[in-house]
């Protein structure tokens, strides 16, 4: 251990609200990730910081000393025929139930010119992954190297991938003790976390979606607000045209949650139509995006209805070996819930939903976990619907029977149906925030 750093003196200045500088923290993670700090050691800093906190200088240099102990992206081959170099856009989600948006966005924001390097990860716990999802499509596969990543930027203009092992190695150790140690909920370690991977992924503008709820991980207003000014401002300070959405998870996304059920619904947005709310969220992203790279004055909707970003998608899955046309995977049971009483549909929880779609088997509890590709549910109707006793309101998508049971069990007291038609469903975009706000 260096003499000029001493790990126990860096826990005790944080346990007493103080602050550390740069040096002790680029010390600290390269300490960490190489085995001379101890798990124990770290355990009782990353406490340290989620009972004190840290000040906008910390974060940003863990977050920078977190993508110095691996690779770095490099987009900067991606030219224009004209000349120029090509900006690259991405989005980042905090997750939720039903959140497909990634599917249909991809290729809408490619369809304008605009590459888009989306690293993408696998679900756990009633949150779905993207990659879970897209592994629905025969043929399709998640891992491409760094060359396969440029050459289908510069040809189809999307990729939806895994992300290497390389980038912000420190995180993915950190990242495990969080999650055994009682310190998942830290702003800042959730913030430097994301942050790490998508500041070395070296994408130039970013859109974060940061969903408040009881579908999301940030379940308050205040909370899921200061997580979005704290990545906002870790991207403004690394150089990437970083803003933020804060968006409804209280009710889940679309009509659907799961695997193929949701491939399913992204293609009918792709195709001009699917529900309302995916098609306003995904639109809102799309115009952050392209303004993110300086295309303002665009109306996304547009190559949604002319089929250009359909056929970005198919370019998409087709050069990541997936069939586009193939058929979906279909369930070998399925089981519907209808509703008890008439009246108006005032309540579908979301946090309930994603726990009945894991439970069918759309999730995992651990990353080692198998999932189902046809798992998952489909909703016949959204709060504010004016529904009638015996009619479906939700229809459950599972390979094994007895899964049934105990998806039925997480949606028991999910769903109110009152007299009259009072609901109305919440805002879905709540508020945005950029570097300017902060």
């Amino acid at each position: 251990m260096s003499p000029s750093h001493d790990v126990v003196d860096l826990i005790r200045t944080k346990r007493d609200g103080g602050t550390l500088n740069q040096e002790q923290i680029d010390w600290l993670i390269n300490a960490y990730t190489d085995g001379t700090v101890a798990e124990e050691q770290m355990s009782a800093l990353a406490m340290a910081i989620l009972l004190r906190g840290m000040n906008r200088a910390e974060i940003r240099q863990w977050t920078a000393a977190m993508i110095g102990t691996g690779d770095r992206m490099n987009f900067s081959s991606l030219t224009r025929p004209e000349g120029g170099r090509r900006l690259t856009a991405d989005k980042h989600s905090t997750g939720g139930v039903g959140d497909k948006i990634t599917l249909p966005l991809a290729p809408l924001v490619a369809s304008y010119g605009v590459p888009v390097p989306q690293l993408s990860g696998r679900g756990l716990g009633h949150t779905g992954g993207t990659l879970d999802k897209l592994e629905a499509i025969p043929g399709w596969r998640a891992h491409l190297t760094n060359a396969e990543i440029l050459h289908q930027l510069d040809t189809v203009g999307a990729v939806i991938c895994a992300a290497g092992s390389g980038l912000a190695p420190a995180d993915k150790k950190l990242y495990a003790l969080r999650d055994v140690t009682g310190t998942v909920e830290s702003i800042p370690l959730i913030a430097s976390s994301i942050m790490s991977k998508k500041i070395a992924e070296g994408t130039d503008a970013l859109v974060l979606d940061v969903k408040v709820g009881t579908g999301a991980f940030m379940k308050n207003y205040d909370d899921a607000f200061e997580l979005a000014q704290t990545m906002v401002a870790l991207g403004a300070d690394a150089g990437v045209n970083t803003t933020a959405l804060l968006t409804d998870m209280d009710t889940p996304l679309g009509l659907t949650a799961g695997n193929a059920v949701e491939i399913q619904e992204s293609v009918e947005v792709l195709a001009g139509g699917g529900p309302a709310d995916v098609v306003e969220l995904t639109v809102a992203l799309a115009a952050e995006m392209l303004a993110g790279v300086g295309l303002t004055g665009v109306d996304p909707q547009e190559n949604l209805k002319n089929g250009k970003a359909m056929d970005a998608w198919r370019g998409m899955i087709a050069a990541q070996g997936g069939d586009p046309d193939a058929p979906l995977p279909e369930p070998r049971h399925m089981h519907t819930i209808h509703a008890a009483e008439t009246g108006t549909l005032t309540r579908m929880d979301a946090y309930a939903v994603g726990i009945a779609a894991w439970r069918l088997g759309a999730g995992r509890a651990r990353k080692e976990d198998q999932v189902q590709a046809a798992a998952g549910l489909r909703l016949h109707a959204k709060p504010g619907d004016a529904v009638r006793a015996g009619e479906p309101l939700i229809t459950l998508h599972t390979d094994e029977e007895h899964r049934i049971q105990r998806a039925e069990q997480a949606l028991r007291k999910a769903i109110d149906i009152s007299e009259g038609s009072h609901a109305q469903p919440s805002t879905l975009i709540k508020t945005r925030i950029a570097a300017a706000d902060i």
